[in-house]
């Protein structure tokens, strides 16, 4: 069964075992979501990568994928909110996932649930089912608080995931202030000593700080996050290649097609050509 909450002021919170059928919701570009296997295993298509869910995996997406369920082989849940019922950016202090479970480069993170974690986000989505029925002035609020417990046990599990201690959470929060601060201004800054200024650090300390957490260099996460939104540019809207060369900040089109290639080993025309030969 669907469940469908809106607020006055837009904002919206569904818990659906059906997205894939409901054509309105996959189409609302102001969704986060939360996709969990629960039974059996999902393939699906984030940004045109296949990924394929098995059961008790999460995936948490943000309105700027673009998501395709292709093949569903069991049973799944997904959890769906807009920024105008929850703002995780309002809220980092609360959650602390922006940046973190929720970010604009196409290498998604993947969570693999324990038993006993199942068991608690099981018991929270009972509690959200529940309280769609109770049509009281406290219902928005619950189903808020419920939210932020889905959403902050999700980031301790990521957080196990990534071995972060409460010794490491000050330097781990560094690295989520790099992944928001490139989300906000990739198309503008393109070099690590500019973050690193921001953020009051050397570029040679966030270096060293990502490689302690083996995730890629502060570089690649900039070129990533600027190759995943060519790639979303170039395959969902019908800008040419010179319109997205000057959306993403690139001195002219010999640059952007230079970077492109670089990034992935084949021109821009080839690209396209090849994505959407598969649809």
């Amino acid at each position: 069964m669907e469940y469908y909450f809106r607020t006055r002021l837009k904002g919206s919170i569904i818990l659906t075992p059906s997205f894939h059928r409901n054509i309105v919701l996959q189409r609302d570009k102001t969704l986060y979501k939360f996709i969990w296997v629960q039974k059996g295993k999902l393939t699906l298509e984030v940004d045109h990568i296949q990924i394929v869910l098995n059961e008790d995996e999460i995936l948490p997406l943000t309105p700027i994928h673009h998501i395709v369920l292709r093949k569903i082989e069991g049973d799944y849940l997904a959890l769906l909110f807009n920024s105008n019922f929850y703002c995780i950016y309002g809220h980092d202090n609360e959650v602390s996932c922006n940046g973190f479970l929720f970010n604009g480069t196409s290498n998604v993170m993947r969570l693999q649930l324990s038993a006993q974690q199942s068991a608690v986000l099981h018991e929270i989505t009972d509690k959200f089912a529940g309280e769609y029925h109770i049509k009281d002035n406290l219902q928005e609020e619950m189903l808020r608080i419920l939210l932020k417990r889905f959403i902050i046990t999700c980031t301790r599990i990521a957080r196990e995931k990534f071995l972060i201690s409460n010794e490491k959470e000050k330097s781990f929060d560094i690295i989520r202030q790099f992944y928001v601060l490139v989300d906000n201004h990739f198309r503008e800054k393109k070099m690590v000593q500019e973050y690193a200024d921001m953020l009051h650090r050397s570029p040679k300390t966030l270096t060293n700080l990502f490689s302690a957490y083996q995730l890629p260099s502060p570089l690649r996460i900039i070129h990533e996050r600027l190759e995943a939104e060519a790639k979303r540019l170039l395959l969902y809207s019908s800008k040419n290649a010179k319109e997205i060369a000057d959306i993403l900040g690139f001195e002219d089109l010999s640059a952007f097609s230079r970077f492109f290639k670089n990034m992935t080993g084949e021109s821009i025309s080839e690209y396209r050509k090849r994505e959407n030969g598969k649809n």
